[in-house]
């Protein structure tokens, strides 16, 4: 390895809160005593985690990781750390990590820098002695260019400043500057804005399972594009998947760490283990959780609030049936004492009792409250549209016609009206089905159209094939569209199953049509075992005497007798090389040609595209393509 490759060491100082019952004096003492023994027999060990250069392969470096004495109860660094903090002895356990540390360092002569961890709270301790750490480092023969100063946050930072001077201070001595952690600490994202850290590291809570889970996945990516604007390289912590670590690599993140890459040890290995080596060595980009954007989560009540100035309850009908005339698209109006709404006059029901003979005269100098419903319908503003159409279909009509009042946090902010509600809900489902099929909840056409794109800018090649039923609007004429909605729930279950989870995209275009988008090796018996596994399921769907003869007969629009098969699947495969198409309407073309000939077929078929087979069965021999 080259000797100026980064490498990073942690001390986790984790000081967590004290928690249980206070300590005995005995107590007490036998651990200032165990502190004490640690800090004059230096019992302490240091295990090196190497981190990866996600793009070539090579190691970045390590992170040191300390460790209290194997047999006693301050082995972990959270159990130390806070022992030590009881006791008032922080600096003094913490200046003996980093020599012991950078000692095991030298000795093992690692490659690369090391990330030195240390705690906000020790950089402004009026006790640290400036320039202890590098007089040490001098005598070990590390320079500053080596060591990365990591802080890392496990409570409020007191004196936000005086940690920055710090800093700063180590940066002017020739250390780079990383922040640990990124999204647990409680200053961290100021720190990164005002000391502009050649490292940022994201906490493993983000990283783990972001294979699953869209908000994480948006997280990083979210993070990783502020790194790329401000000159930051980031490291990903915690991974222990492949899955994870082909998302963390799709997403552009250069360095990562965890136990999939390879464990903490005393004496590392200057390599990574095989299944890493083959997952960075891939061209493959592994297939993104669903996120579809527009869920009811995401839409709340704010997106139907309409600001309409409110009445008073003393307020005159004659005032209420001005402001009615003079805007006619004003649906109601909230009446509101003291910022809290507490009542809601509907515009027709008002003005049809008001516009009656001999009441007007009666009504206009009346308070408004006498004719206001009183228990109208109250909305805080972060309530799901989904909820709220849940609340109104189990209530009176009422609320529907007379629309609801928005608050926040009890307080009168709007109005909206069930008309509102409906619209919005209604353009909601209509974009949720780009994103995914109501039927089948796979995704739909945009995801579909995204994942092709992400595979041709990869470079990587991949099979695109086109599913589709045969004869299946016959089969609906015959058995209703109960079971031709069956039948296609059935066609979705089966391609998902033979799909590799990491490698292979499953949308639904629409109807019975279905996309699959494969990088795994064995594709083509993956399709095969789809087209068996579909000749036997489906067969459960018919009656046996259509069974035994294959097909039924049915009238056609003239009175004819006409005989038709049953639904048999159809899989259309195009192999799609780097350079050879250049968008996902071309993808599409290709695909939907190839499902043509698969349909000229009789019953379940495959059919394959032979241009280009041999080169592509060439590129599938190399390292990487296709795996």
């Amino acid at each position: 390895m080259p000797s100026d490759q980064p490498i990073q060491f942690s001390i986790n100082p984790e000081d967590q809160p004290l928690a249980g019952p206070a300590h005995t004096d005995t107590a007490q003492g036998s651990i200032m005593g165990l502190i004490h023994a640690i800090l004059e027999q230096r019992k302490l060990t240091a295990q090196f985690q190497p981190i990866l250069n996600l793009k070539s392969g090579e190691l970045l470096g390590f992170e040191g990781l300390i460790r209290g004495p194997a047999d006693g109860p301050l082995h972990l660094p959270s159990s130390l750390f806070n022992a030590a903090k009881r006791c008032g002895l922080s600096l003094e356990i913490e200046m003996l990590c980093r020599q012991i540390v950078l000692e095991c360092y030298a000795r093992l002569n690692l490659p690369g820098k090391l990330f030195l961890n240390i705690s906000p709270e020790i950089l402004s301790d009026p006790g640290f002695k400036n320039g202890q750490t590098i007089e040490y480092m001098d005598k070990l023969g590390i320079l500053p260019e080596q060591v990365i100063i990591e802080i890392t946050e496990n409570q409020p930072t007191e004196d936000f400043q005086a940690m920055r001077n710090a800093l700063l201070h180590y940066r002017s001595m020739g250390f780079k500057i990383a922040i640990d952690d990124l999204g647990e600490g409680f200053s961290s994202l100021r720190l990164w804005s005002e000391l502009r850290p050649e490292f940022v590291k994201i906490d493993m809570h983000f990283v783990q399972g972001v294979n699953t889970d869209p908000m994480k996945l948006q997280f990083l990516k979210s993070i990783q594009q502020i790194a790329d604007s401000a000159g930051t390289h980031v490291i990903a912590e915690g991974i222990e998947t492949e899955a994870e670590l082909m998302i963390i690599r799709d997403i552009g993140i250069i360095f990562g760490q965890g136990y999939f890459i390879a464990r903490s040890t005393a004496a590392p290995l200057l390599f990574i283990s095989a299944d890493a080596s083959r997952v960075i060595n891939s061209s493959a980009i592994v297939v993104y959780p669903d996120n579809n954007l527009l869920t009811s989560r995401n839409i709340t009540a704010q997106k139907l609030l309409s600001p309409v100035e409110p009445v008073l309850p003393s307020t005159p009908n004659s005032r209420v049936f001005s402001r009615f005339m003079q805007d006619t698209g004003l649906h109601a109006l909230p009446v509101v004492e003291q910022g809290l709404p507490v009542g809601l006059i509907n515009r027709y029901r008002f003005i049809e009792r008001y516009t009656q003979r001999f009441k007007r005269l009666f009504m206009a100098k009346q308070a408004c409250k006498v004719v206001m419903h009183e228990h109208p319908l109250l909305v805080d503003i972060n309530t799901p549209l989904l909820e709220i159409s849940h609340t109104l279909s189990k209530s009176a009509n009422q609320h529907y016609l007379d629309g609801f009042i928005i608050t926040e946090q009890g307080r009168y902010v709007g109005l909206a009206t069930g008309q509102d509600l409906l619209q919005a809900i209604t353009q909601m489902q209509i974009e949720a089905a780009r994103y995914a099929n109501p039927l089948t909840l796979l995704p739909g056409n945009v995801p579909i159209n995204e994942h092709t794109e992400r595979l041709l800018q990869a470079a990587t090649p991949f099979y695109a094939c086109y599913c589709d039923l045969d004869n299946f609007k016959q089969f609906n004429d015959v058995y209703g569209y109960r079971k031709g909605d069956e039948i296609i729930q059935l066609t979705a279950r089966i391609l998902s199953w033979v799909c590799d989870a990491k490698l292979d995209f499953l949308g639904h275009i629409g109807g019975d049509d279905f996309i699959l988008l494969k990088q795994s090796v064995d594709w083509e018996r993956r399709c095969q075992q789809a087209l068996e596994s579909f000749a036997q399921a489906s067969a459960l769907l018919f009656t046996e005497a259509h069974r035994a003869a294959g097909g039924y007969t049915i009238e056609d629009r003239h009175g004819n007798k006409v005989f038709h098969p049953l639904p048999s699947l159809s899989i259309g495969a195009v192999c799609i090389l780097p350079g050879q198409f250049n968008s996902h309407h071309e993808v599409s073309a290709a695909a939907t040609e190839a499902k043509r000939m698969a349909k000229r077929i009789i019953g379940n078929s495959l059919f394959i595209e032979k241009r280009g087979t041999a080169q592509t069965m060439q590129q599938r021999d190399k390292p990487g393509l296709l795996q």
